[in-house]
């Protein structure tokens, strides 16, 4: 099922800003207020912009606002580091292919 509809609860409250600020982009909905924020922003979840937290990959893109600014920070301290998961860095774990120099 969908997370972000009315029977999950807007996926348990998550998705209640997002739907806030793009109200046409929810279940069925067209993203028009989404894509005219962020044109050429091709992400599978799009409530991913902006949430708060540093996504990365196609959501940390010039297309994508840098993750809606969530990457702002990230990429100012690591320019040349292209993650999947940002927020495996200096999280207390070394982790493989983030333990290195970039």
């Amino acid at each position: 099922g969908e997370y972000n509809s009315e029977e999950c609860g807007w996926d348990g409250g998550d998705c209640i800003d997002f739907n806030t600020k793009y109200p046409d982009c929810y279940i069925g909905g067209d993203c028009a207020s989404f894509n005219a924020t962020f044109p050429g922003c091709r992400v599978d979840i799009p409530p991913w912009i902006a949430d708060g937290e540093c996504t990365g990959r196609a959501y940390n893109t010039e297309e994508c606002g840098w993750d809606g600014g969530d990457c702002n920070d990230f990429n100012m301290k690591y320019p040349d580091c292209h993650v999947d998961v940002p927020n495996f860095l200096g999280n207390g774990l070394c982790t493989g292919e983030y333990n290195s120099e970039e």
